[in-house]
């Protein structure tokens, strides 16, 4: 198969200085030994929890086990329901069945996230609470989400897989809920070269069960007080981590200006995504609607060009065919929807070359 002219994601390492860097961070890790919990995991934490805003964060093996451990940490399991959005990885609902709980799904409102507006109608004597998703990278309104956990004395965990360094009204991802989820697998923004997450959280007592969590429930080496699993950060992944936090602003202004080409281009002839005011989205992906979505893909896929349909609601899988909520203009709108590759290796060329042939489409 001939490789796409413009891929949706490379995730080959081809800057050399880069390479450099993650394979001396490797080095130095191989040298000292201490593979598990070495003192780099101390280090990504801290600067983790600095850059959200957090007191504290705590390095886990994936983005799945953060939200997985954050559910535990704060005592939600059976008889329990927790209000997530339609629209998201599977995970973020698979997570709150396998604690025990019910995944009860909230309709979409024209950001992609969950709509503060249909909340309060989910609600019910057995909700614990709320998990919204900043999908693709554009922060909840969680003002309003928060103002209605706070009326019903609800729990707010955040998952943040996609939106690591976003802001709103000048508060990152992350930092609004008693606990925030972050991603950090070979895909996201702040990517490993493998899987990684973190839970952030301003709480002491949640921060030290969470770190007992994460390695079997162990109290002390010889003391196990909790039933968990294994969900430790590795050293060597948290110390490449590292180096890739060095590079991430310019990651980021990459992105958003790859984000902010696609728009001025764009604009007049598909919905585009755009920050709100005061707000600075991740654009983990790039997001256009038009209801010729389907054709467009097809005449991209034939000039090189890779895009992506979004994940199928989370109601709609199978291991979901039990769901309760309210979806319908989730579903109503789904199939608009088309990511275009937005990743900072994109480069100036190939972005023009992704937006002309938008403009050839539409202009046919």
């Amino acid at each position: 198969m001939t490789p796409p002219t413009v891929p949706y994601l490379d995730l080959r390492v081809t800057d050399d200085a880069e390479r450099e860097d993650l394979l001396a961070a490797v080095d130095r890790v191989l040298r000292h030994g201490r593979i598990v919990l070495g003192p780099e995991v101390a280090e990504f934490e801290a600067r983790i929890a600095a850059r959200v805003g957090r007191r504290f964060a705590v390095g886990v093996n994936s983005g799945t086990d953060a939200l997985i451990l954050a559910l535990r940490a704060l005592g939600i399991g059976a008889g329990d329901e927790v209000i997530v959005p339609a629209l998201s990885f599977v995970a973020s609902a698979n997570i709150v069945k396998l604690a025990g709980a019910v995944p009860v799904f909230a309709d979409l409102g024209p950001d992609m996230n969950m709509d503060p507006a249909v909340i309060e109608g989910l609600i019910t004597p057995a909700t614990r609470a709320i998990l919204p998703v900043h999908f693709a990278g554009k922060i909840c309104r969680m003002e309003e989400i928060c103002a209605i956990a706070e009326r019903h004395r609800l729990l707010v965990i955040e998952d943040a897989a996609q939106a690591f360094d976003a802001v709103r009204h000048g508060r990152k991802a992350g930092s609004f809920g008693q606990v925030g989820c972050f991603s950090m697998n070979c895909m996201k923004v702040l990517a490993s070269l493998g899987e990684a997450g973190v839970i952030v959280t301003d709480d002491d007592a949640l921060h030290d069960h969470l770190v007992q969590l994460r390695y079997h429930g162990l109290v002390t080496k010889e003391s196990c007080g909790f039933l968990s699993h294994n969900g430790r950060l590795d050293t060597v992944h948290a110390a490449m981590l590292s180096v890739r936090l060095d590079r991430f602003d310019e990651v980021m202004r990459r992105r958003r200006d790859n984000a902010a080409y696609y728009s001025a281009r764009l604009g007049h002839l598909v919905d585009v995504p755009r920050d709100d005011a005061d707000c600075q989205d991740a654009y983990y992906i790039y997001v256009i609607a038009t209801d010729r979505r389907d054709a467009l893909q097809d005449f991209l896929t034939a000039r090189g060009i890779e895009t992506k349909q979004p994940h199928i609601l989370m109601p709609e899988h199978p291991v979901h065919k039990d769901a309760r909520g309210f979806w319908d203009n989730a579903a109503r709108v789904h199939h608009r929807r088309l990511s275009l590759p937005i990743s900072e290796k994109l480069t100036d060329t190939q972005r023009t070359y992704v937006a002309d042939a938008i403009v050839e489409f539409f202009n046919i």
